[in-house]
Formats: C-alpha cells, structure tokens, sequence
C-alpha cells in the first residue's frame, strides 16, 4: 500500500466518528459510493451495526445479521473481500433473502471489505452503489486502504488511545519507515510469528500506551523493549 494513499485515506477517515455515523459517511464521501455500512463481528452470530451512512442501509445491515448471510458475513468469516458488480445479475443462490432486500432499496452492487490486522479480526465495511459495475482499480485500493485505517481507528479507541493520538498515528507517514518493518521482524523472531502479526502486536503496543508507533518501534530497535518478556 503506498503511503500517499494511506495518508490520503487516513486524513479522509481518522476524524469520523462512528457514534454520529461519520466515520460511514466519510467513506461514502472518500470512495465516491452511495453507501456505507461498518459491522463489528465477535463471530458469524455476533455483529453490531456499528455506523451505517443512512437508515436504508443500517436496515439492510440488521436484515444481515437477522439472516446471518451475506457480504459482511462472507468477507470476515473468509478475510477477503467480497465482492458483487451485479446484484441482479449474481447467482440466484447468492445471499438469496438478502439481496431481494438490496436491490428493493435502489442498490445493484455491493462490495464487503474485512476489518482485519493479523490475526485481530474486527468485522467488516460494506459499500453500495445504485448502479452496476465494479470499484475500478483505484477505488479499490483505496477501499482496501480505508479498511485498514478503520481497524487501526477501532483498534485504537478500544485501547483507549486519546483522539489526539489517534488522529496522529492514523496521519503520520512516519509509521512508514524502514524501522518500523525492521522491529517487526525483530518482534517476529522474539515471539516465533509471522511478520504481519508481529507489526500488529507492535501497533497494539503502541495504542495501548498511547504512543506513535514509530517511538515503539525505536524502542524494540535500541533493546529497550522486547515483546517476549
């Protein structure tokens, strides 16, 4: 992912809030969708709507977790994204008491990102559009992109991390700097796990004492911090 686009995407989203639904109307507004949906999972039986961009679709997401099918479900018990260009199109099998719902309401295609980093699985964004036809190579990096600053907001605020901090570490090209990577390989090697969940121990780290992630990793690189004490 390149950082001009993270730091794009991070400024877009960081200052949503998903109490007021803002965090789901910034990312109608940033991917240039007619709606947005984010669903927290503690598994395929357990989601809250946690923001939605409008009624039409915080219905549709309590429709979901009524019928405990669709893409919100698909994409965060699978960890990809799933994906629909057609609704009218797609395989009647598809989500078959869902997508009936979806189309009524003026949506044909909808596009569900999981809301993961390494192994913490959160849930997942769900977007819509009114008409066919795919997000196209940008939106759709900028969807991936966006999923993951939604994870790390979430992520932040259940570790309690201030809003101050918060708005820093998501908009900070810092975070992307060669000693970032290294000290997840260093925390790799300390805790016999791959790279991807070792930089997210090292996040959880950072939103847990409330620091940059960057001033963590400087910390793991000098010997002042390791993760297998």
């Amino acid at each position: 992912m390149g950082q001009e686009r993270w730091l794009r995407m991070s400024r877009a989203l960081a200052t949503g809030h998903p109490a007021a639904g803002g965090l789901c109307s910034a990312c109608v507004a940033a991917l240039s969708v007619s709606g947005a949906g984010i669903t927290v999972m503690a598994d395929a039986g357990t989601q809250v709507s946690m923001c939605a961009s409008d009624a039409t679709v915080e219905a549709l997401a309590e429709l979901e977790f009524t019928l405990g099918n669709g893409p919100a479900v698909d994409a965060h018990e699978r960890g990809v994204p799933v994906l629909e260009a057609d609704l009218v199109a797609a395989p009647p099998a598809r989500w078959s008491a869902f997508s009936g719902p979806v189309i009524d309401a003026g949506f044909r295609a909808v596009f569900a990102f999981p809301l993961r980093l390494g192994a913490a699985r959160l849930g997942a964004l769900t977007l819509f559009q009114v008409h066919p036809g795919d997000l196209g190579a940008e939106r759709y990096a900028d969807a991936l992109t966006g999923s993951e600053v939604i994870t790390r907001a979430i992520l932040g605020r259940q570790a309690g991390m201030s809003e101050e901090a918060l708005l820093a570490e998501l908009t900070d090209g810092q975070a992307f700097h060669a000693e970032v990577h290294q000290a997840s390989g260093m925390v790799s090697v300390q805790l016999g796990v791959g790279v991807g969940d070792a930089l997210a121990r090292l996040r959880a780290r950072a939103f847990a004492l409330d620091r940059p992630i960057r001033d963590v990793a400087a910390d793991v690189l000098a010997r002042r911090l390791r993760f297998d004490e």
